[in-house]
């Protein structure tokens, strides 16, 4: 693979616990190819979110070498990542994480403003038609459904027209139906955009849907990462 999105190798995250250094991450080694989606999957406490994060530059490694976009995450201070992230990265999690205090269009257009966006609004309010969300703009969180609510993360997500999307199991606090709706519009968002996906899941038939999966067991990377569709 020439010139991935995202490259690591021997990646490694250790936390302190009560009882001494607990191994999260213990070396992975993974190349995502720019444009593809990659489906991350395993069991509870297997890693996968703490690689999504490590992706994203949200959690540093302790050990190993992460590069994004040809960029080491690993030699950035904290205001060069959150720069690098604000440029290159979209991130959607389980929990919405909406200003509750701003509409729906506010939470999409602020970080857009503060890249220095002169149309944040514009891109906001096209995002939000986007996800079918258009007639619910001026509407706050408490005001929207917990599917309407992640139709706004993922166009906040999306409206930077990010390189990369990172996605830590989107659909995990919504019904089947929702969660199904949701799932076609962040592949439809990475498909508009020419996206590199990286998709965190407990969904076989969301892990289907990516060009590839790799799977994770005790923060190892479990060999080889098969195809999910063949």
């Amino acid at each position: 693979m020439t010139d991935p999105a995202i490259s690591l190798k021997d990646t490694r995250l250790s936390l302190a616990g009560n009882a001494g250094p607990v191994d999260i991450l213990r070396g992975v080694t993974l190349d995502v190819a720019r444009g593809e989606t990659l489906g991350l999957v395993g069991p509870s406490g297997s890693g996968k979110s703490s690689l999504l994060m490590l992706m994203g530059g949200l959690e540093r490694a302790t050990g190993g070498r992460i590069e994004v976009l040809g960029r080491d995450l690993t030699a950035m201070g904290e205001d060069a990542l959150a720069r690098f992230r604000r440029e290159h990265m979209g991130v959607v999690f389980q929990s919405f994480h909406l200003i509750p205090t701003m509409t729906a269009l506010e939470n999409v257009a602020t970080p857009l403003e503060l890249a220095g966006h002169a149309d944040a609004f514009e891109r906001a309010g096209a995002e939000l038609d986007a996800v079918g969300l258009g007639p619910r703009a001026s509407h706050y969180p408490a005001q929207l459904s917990g599917g309407e609510q992640q139709r706004v993360a993922l166009a906040r997500a999306s409206a930077p027209r990010p390189d990369i999307l990172l996605a830590d199991e989107p659909t995990g606090n919504l019904d089947g139906v929702t969660g199904t709706a949701i799932m076609d519009l962040l592949f439809g968002l990475r498909d508009r955009h020419g996206a590199t996906l990286v998709l965190v899941t407990h969904a076989p038939e969301l892990a289907e849907r990516c060009d590839r999966v790799a799977e994770l067991v005790d923060g190892r990377l479990a060999p080889p990462a098969r195809a999910a569709a063949e």
